[in-house]
């Protein structure tokens, strides 16, 4: 069902986001927010939370600044919400790290275990503290941000490749256990899309000359271009809704036909 067909799917309903700064974030609050949801922005930068809230089409939105990998900082975000606007239904977890672009050898322990903390640590914290509140609603939607690194191999980017493998793991494992609560939990794993961090991973694959790496990743994806923020929240509120009622487990890629060569 498209948003146009049903633009209030989520009236009434509690959405968590973090990362909401970001592209897919910030993409997802707007589209939440436009179907009706009750919004909690979450991210470690406070102000560009806030500058999502500002850009929203409904009032019924707060920033929340709070590190993902800190325990007392996801109980906090979740507490907001609950505070705020009665509960959970919904937690999107899109808050991650590319770390360097760098050989499996060379790469930095710091930098290898700082990945980890935010991309698996923090998935892990935000389903269980949200669990509980989503219980006491009867139920809702966990969607997960997994990647196409995480359902192969992924050279010159090894934490992260870790890491989204393990979010895929975390989700297949987190849907069986929520179940019985009504709590179904699905990953999404977008191709490049037209983000803050693969100009990053552009610039360290060639510093040189970032758009070069940009033409090349392209070119490796069947539909010929990088995917869009707004389209990756499309199938993120398609997740979340009730039109995707009988589907827990699953994972998703939403990569312009790249996993399918």
């Amino acid at each position: 069902m498209s948003k146009s067909e049903n633009p209030r799917r989520f009236d009434q309903r509690v959405a968590i986001i973090t990362g909401a700064a970001g592209g897919i974030g910030r993409a997802a609050a707007n589209r939440f927010a436009d179907e009706g949801a009750s919004v909690v922005c979450v991210d470690h930068d406070l102000a560009g939370a806030e500058a999502t809230v500002a850009e929203l089409s409904d009032g019924s939105a707060i920033a929340v600044q709070a590190n993902v990998s800190d325990p007392a900082g996801v109980a906090a975000d979740v507490n907001a919400a609950v505070d705020r606007f009665g509960g959970i239904d919904i937690l999107f977890y899109i808050a991650g790290l590319e770390g360097a672009v760098a050989a499996l050898e060379s790469y930095r322990d710091d930098t290898f275990d700082q990945v980890l903390a935010v991309n698996v640590r923090g998935v892990w914290l935000g389903m269980k503290h949200s669990a509980d509140a989503m219980r006491r609603r009867g139920g809702g939607a966990v969607i997960n941000t997994a990647s196409v690194a995480g359902l192969g191999a992924t050279p010159n980017l090894v934490a992260y490749g870790a890491s989204k493998h393990a979010v895929v793991g975390m989700t297949k494992t987190a849907a069986i256990e929520l179940a019985p609560a009504g709590i179904r939990v699905n990953a999404v794993c977008p191709s490049p899309i037209e983000t803050r961090m693969m100009r990053s991973i552009e610039a360290g694959i060639a510093p040189d000359d970032p758009e070069a790496a940009h033409k090349r990743l392209a070119e490796n994806i069947p539909l010929g271009r990088y995917g869009e923020p707004e389209e990756v929240a499309a199938l993120v509120a398609f997740l979340a809704s009730d039109d995707a009622a009988y589907i827990t487990g699953g994972i998703y890629p939403i990569d312009g036909g790249r996993t399918a060569r």
